[in-house]
């Protein structure tokens, strides 16, 4: 496939950043990006990030402070779309980061929205469905669903940020889990060095 397409949905978890700083990178890297968010991530992201987003008059460039005409802002209950049937041929999904409702609804086949449908397409089209959760502690009920997500495909990424590459700003911490991001949809990314590999 020559063209490159994701498909990215954003939930109301905590951990804006990771969004923000994910999809700056990634409108860089595919031609088109299929955006889904909740009505919780919004909010999110203006209580953390002080970025109001509008849907009706959406703007990436306030979000991620640059122009981003291949990122497109989809309706989270809109089925008319790309992302919804196995039909479209895309490179996969990521959703970050990911509510813990949003992780059990997909992992038992409750497809209420565009985005945990867009997820079950990519497990029944044996996609890359990349999950980045962010929550502490977790309970059993959660563990087992996020294994049902493993077993069924997904790979399951929390967000949990790495200390060893010493970052000095929020950030660069943030980014410690963007590339793994990159790396776990099997592509390169220069924004972490590989551990103990010497830069050529």
């Amino acid at each position: 496939m020559s063209t490159k397409r994701l498909v990215v949905g954003v939930t109301g978890a905590s951990g804006a950043i990771y969004a923000q700083r994910f999809l700056a990178r990634a409108v860089d890297r595919f031609d088109d990006v299929w955006l889904i968010l909740s009505d919780q991530a919004i909010q999110v992201i203006d209580t953390e990030l002080g970025v109001t987003l509008r849907r009706d008059a959406f703007d990436p460039e306030l979000w991620l402070g640059k122009p981003a005409p291949n990122l497109h802002l989809i309706g989270s209950k809109n089925y008319f779309t790309p992302p919804a049937s196995g039909s479209y041929v895309h490179d996969g999904m990521v959703i970050v980061p990911c509510s813990m409702g949003t992780v059990g609804r997909i992992a038992n086949g409750i497809s209420d929205d565009l985005l945990s449908r867009a997820a079950d397409v990519c497990l029944k089209e044996k996609r890359k469905l990349v999950v980045v959760p962010r929550e502490m502690p977790m309970h059993s009920i959660m563990l087992h669903n996020m294994a049902r997500l493993a077993d069924a495909g997904a790979t399951v990424l929390p967000a949990c940020p790495a200390w060893y590459t010493n970052p000095k700003t929020l950030e660069e911490l943030a980014d410690t889990v963007v590339a793994r991001i990159f790396q776990s949809l099997g592509l390169d990314q220069d924004i972490q060095k590989q551990w103990m590999v010497e830069s050529e």
